[in-house]
Formats: structure tokens, C-alpha cells, sequence
């Protein structure tokens, strides 16, 4: 009777208790120092595109590294149905010890890695298995922290205790960034050779400390209860997506829920990372700086929108989430260009540039396996301007023309015909681009383009405040996204089913959009249109989510 009545009439008491706090401290640091090892490599994939994909051409090479990215993403589902199994089956505990030694090791190994150029072709090879191993650990991780701290949570708390957890993805972003900020002021000009590495072996301290905390855990009281009464899952799998009704809300949870607050979060955080960096050209350090200022200033509000959730609900702030990211995503990096690239801004305004060529006689610019040489004219035209930094527009010309690069419009338009490197020899071809490029490069500079973002004209406070606002649409979407998830399952399946929509939502959904968005970029020649991307799933959760999925705040955890 007491039970029935405390879950139907829940308290929604402010704070956290004194004797979870423990609790979420150890469950929080570990998951901080696991998103640490996973997102270094997100943020230092400009460096490792030149270290491990230096055998094919640069723009090729960067899609790449974000390809390497994306692929511990790819593979955070399978590590969800592992490791979700293995924690119905035997524990919370146990299971994120193993992820944690698996995560620590793998990241270590990355930083003891030969480049491209001391073993070849193997050295990409092996990163990809390793950020493979990685992404199979962290799909095991979060669904146990987030359950285990769930599980202890009181009534009426679980958004606020829950929500600590999800300041941790954030925190290891800010921790890997910040270390990576440390290392490339200790070791100057020798940061892209070896000093990169440092990062990645600073893990290893990490991990002993991670396996310490997590030692001390004891196991969650839902999970010793259900185990005490023998009603643990025998096939989790099975009963998790093979029974009808509980794979009905685990395909609306993805498409419902995390696949809309993934791309929220990617978009905030690495792909504006990515669009301060490699589109507006600002210097790397300087563009880490404002991403640690911006998480400094949101990340709090992790904890604010995970303790609203208790009072308001959880799906009405994904939702809102994801509706304000599709509305304010366009003026919001359009503003970033504005006060970050003033120049860049000027230059498309006043003087457009435009690449007229046969379609036909047009290539995507991705080479798989670095052997091809996009020699056609309409090829050499975009690759210098992808180098350059500069959008563009695509106009067709006739049928077998030789493409150009128009800038600006009306009389003072300046044309830089290409030329059609298919028919040269390598060495003529190579004197022919850097000829080009030449031509190219003199006309931008009298059109304005600046070859680099002037760092002296960047708003910082502007821009900082623009991409405080993009981390906090993510917590608006991430804060109460555990306890919703956890409030969806029963205790007896609750790893397995939460763990597979999170880590396909955020794995596949989410994961690829850095490298989907550049993709989009590189073919449009619009350093904006990537964003129709986030936009367009963004809007899908909202309308899935909206009309499908039930609000669970007040409700009990289900048996």
C-alpha cells in the first residue's frame, strides 16, 4: 500500500538527496572521462585528416576523417545490444566497468598509432577498427549510467538526478578540448606532428581513475529486487524487439525522440565547431576557445531543463527543442558568418561567385580509395575553391564546355577560365592548377575574399553568445531525454530497449551529420545548405514524437 501510494502521488522535492550523491558523482565522472576519449577525435579530425588520410586528395581526405568519426557511431548499436544484454542479464555494474577498460584502452592505442606516412594504408585501417572498438564501448555506457542513476532516483526526481548524466557528454567535449588547448600551447608548431598524440594518452590516467570510481558502486535496487524475486529477462533481446508492443515504442522512441534531439546536438556543438573551423577559417585554437566559452555558459542548463522536465514534462521540451533548432538554425549560423568572417560575408554580397560548367563533366569530389584524379575542368574549379574556403553556386553551361569561375556580376565581373587537366601529363597538370590557382587567388583577393578569417575583426562576444544559444537548444533536447527513455521500458529489459534508439538515434542519426552535412556543402557550393539536414529530422521527431509518444513524467518506473 505505502509503494502504490508513494508512486501515484510523487514529490517533486528541489535538489538532489544527500545519499545519491554519490551515486550520480561516480556514475557522472565516469561517463565524462568515456565522452572524453570518444570526442577527441571529433574534435581533432582536421589534424588526424593529415596524419592517417594524407593518400588522397584534401578534400577527400576530410570527409574521411569525418567517415573515421562517423564509424564509431555506425557501430554504437551493436555495442547497445551487447552490452544492453549483458546489463539486464548480470548487472548495471558490471557492464560499464567492462565498456569503461574497453573505451580507455582503445583511445590509448590511438595515440601510440604510426601515421600514413610511416606504415600506409594500414594506419587508416586500424583507426577506423579502434574508433569501432570505442563506439561498441560508449554504446554500452550510457544506457547503464543512465538506468543505474534512474533506478535510484526518487520519485519525481529522475529528470533532475538523470540529468546530471547528461552533462556529461557536454563536459567530455569541454574536457577534450580544453586538454587539447593545453597541449598545443605546450607544444607550439610541434602540435600537428606529435603533439596531437598527448590527448589520447592522457586516457590512460583517466581510465585508472574510471575504474576506481566505478568500483565502488554497488548495484542498482531495481535491478537487486527484480533479481531477488527471479523476474530477470532470460532473452533480453527477444523480449526487447521481438514482442510487438515493446518494439512498437522502441521504433517510436528513435524516430519519436532521439533521432531529433541527435541532430540538435551534433549541430550545436561539432558542427558548429566544424563551421567556425573549416568554413569561416578561423584559427583552430581560437575557434576551441569559443566552443569552451559556449559550453561553460549552457552546460548548466542541463540541469535546469532535466529538473523542469519533473514539473512540466519531458516530451513538451524535446519537442519545443526540436521545433526552435528547425526554426532558428538558418539565422543562427548566417549571424556566425556575419560576426565571425565580417570579410567572407562582404565578399559573397558584393561579389558572387559562381562555377559555370557542363554537369555532365562535374564529379562529387569523394574518391573511396584515393585514386582519382578529377581532372576534368569543372573538377580543378571546385577543388581550388573548396581549398580556398570560398561558396559558390553552380550555373550549367553547354554541353562539352571548358568550366569557369565567375566572381561578382554585371560589368565588373571577372571570369578565370579552367582548363582541362584530363588531357596533361602530371607534371603539366600540376604547373597548369598552380597557375590557376594563382589566377584564382588574385581575383578573390580583388573581390574581397580574405584567404583566412582576420582574427582581429571577430565579434568574440557575438559569436560566443550565437553558439551558446546552439548548446542551449541542446540541452533543451538532451536534458530530459534519459528519464523519458528510462520512464518508457520496464526494469527487466530497460538496458537493452533504451540503449538500441539511443545509439541508433545519436549513433547513426546524429553521427553522420557532420560528415553528411560537408557532403551537401561540397556538392552545393552553399556553406549553409548542410543544415537542411538537422532541420529536416529535426522536424520529423516533432511530428512523430508529437502525435505518438506519451508524456511520462508523472508516472511510475514500470516492473
Amino acid at each position: 500500500m505505502a509503494t502504490a501510494q508513494t508512486r501515484s502521488s510523487p514529490t517533486y522535492t528541489a535538489g538532489v538527496d544527500p545519499a545519491h550523491r554519490r551515486v550520480i558523482l561516480a556514475s557522472s565522472l565516469g561517463t565524462v572521462f568515456e565522452w572524453y576519449d570518444f570526442f577527441l577525435y571529433g574534435a581533432l579530425s582536421v589534424v588526424i585528416s593529415k596524419q592517417f588520410f594524407s593518400g588522397v586528395n584534401e578534400t577527400t581526405g576530410f570527409i574521411f576523417a569525418l567517415l573515421a568519426f562517423a564509424a564509431g557511431f555506425f557501430v554504437r548499436p551493436f555495442g547497445a545490444l551487447v552490452f544492453g544484454r549483458l546489463g539486464d542479464l548480470v548487472g548495471r555494474k558490471r557492464t560499464f566497468l567492462i565498456t569503461i577498460v574497453l573505451m580507455g584502452v582503445s583511445t590509448a592505442l590511438v595515440g601510440l598509432l604510426p601515421s600514413y606516412a610511416t606504415i600506409g594504408v594500414a594506419a587508416p585501417i586500424i583507426l577506423i577498427l579502434l574508433r569501432m572498438l570505442q563506439g561498441l564501448a560508449l554504446g554500452g555506457e550510457y544506457g547503464g549510467a543512465a538506468t543505474y542513476v534512474a533506478e535510484h532516483a526518487p520519485e519525481g526526481r529522475r529528470g533532475l538526478y538523470t540529468s546530471w548524466i547528461q552533462t556529461t557528454a557536454t563536459m567530455g567535449l569541454f574536457l577534450s578540448l580544453l586538454v587539447i588547448l593545453m597541449c598545443r600551447w605546450l607544444t607550439g608548431d610541434a602540435f600537428e606532428v606529435w603533439g596531437w598524440r598527448i590527448p589520447f594518452l592522457v586516457s590512460v590516467v583517466l581510465l585508472a581513475v574510471s575504474v576506481y570510481i566505478r568500483l565502488q558502486l554497488e548495484e542498482s535496487p531495481a535491478f537487486e529486487q527484480i533479481r531477488a524475486e527471479g523476474k530477470l529477462a532470460k532473452k533480453p533481446l527477444t523480449e526487447a524487439f521481438a514482442e510487438r508492443g515493446n518494439l512498437k515504442i522502441v521504433l517510436l522512441a528513435l524516430f519519436g525522440a532521439t533521432a531529433g534531439q541527435a541532430v540538435v546536438w551534433y549541430a550545436g556543438q561539432f558542427y558548429a565547431l566544424f563551421f567556425l573551423e573549416r568554413t569561416l577559417q578561423l584559427e583552430a585554437a581560437s575557434a576551441n576557445l569559443i566552443m569552451v566559452a559556449a559550453l561553460l555558459i549552457g552546460t548548466p542548463f542541463f540541469v535546469v531543463f532535466g529538473a523542469l522536465s519533473d514539473r512540466i514534462g519531458r516530451k513538451t521540451l524535446v519537442m519545443a527543442g526540436c521545433l526552435l533548432a528547425a526554426l532558428t538554425y538558418f539565422p543562427t549560423f548566417k549571424a556566425i558568418t556575419h560576426y565571425a568572417n565580417p570579410a567572407l560575408e562582404r565578399a559573397v554580397a558584393t561579389a558572387p561567385v559562381v562555377v559555370v560548367a557542363d554537369p555532365a563533366r562535374c564529379s562529387l569530389q569523394f574518391d573511396p580509395v584515393g585514386k582519382a584524379a578529377f581532372r576534368e575542368s569543372c573538377d580543378v574549379a571546385k577543388t581550388a575553391l573548396a581549398k580556398a574556403g570560398v561558396p559558390y553556386r553552380n550555373e550549367a553551361a553547354p554541353a562539352g564546355a571548358t568550366a569557369a569561375v565567375r566572381i561578382g556580376t554585371g560589368a565588373t565581373a571577372v571570369t578565370v577560365p579552367s582548363f582541362e587537366g584530363s588531357v596533361l601529363e602530371a607534371a603539366a597538370f600540376k604547373a597548369a592548377s598552380a597557375d590557376f590557382g594563382k589566377q584564382l587567388r588574385g581575383a578573390l583577393d580583388g573581390a574581397g575574399y580574405p584567404p583566412k578569417a582576420d582574427m582581429s575583426q571577430v565579434n568574440y562576444p557575438m559569436v560566443i553568445a550565437l553558439c551558446a544559444w546552439l548548446v542551449v537548444l541542446v540541452t533543451l533536447v538532451y536534458g530530459p531525454i534519459a528519464a523519458w527513455l528510462v520512464e518508457l521500458f520496464p526494469t527487466r529489459i530497460r538496458y537493452t530497449s533504451m540503449s538500441l534508439p539511443y545509439h541508433l538515434g545519436n549513433g547513426w542519426f546524429g553521427g553522420f551529420l557532420p560528415v553528411t552535412a560537408f557532403a551537401i556543402v561540397a556538392a552545393t557550393g552553399d556553406i549553409y545548405a548542410g543544415l537542411w539536414y538537422p532541420i529536416i529530422v529535426a522536424l520529423m521527431t516533432l511530428v512523430i514524437g508529437g502525435l505518438f509518444l506519451r508524456e511520462t513524467h508523472r508516472s511510475p518506473l514500470p516492473d
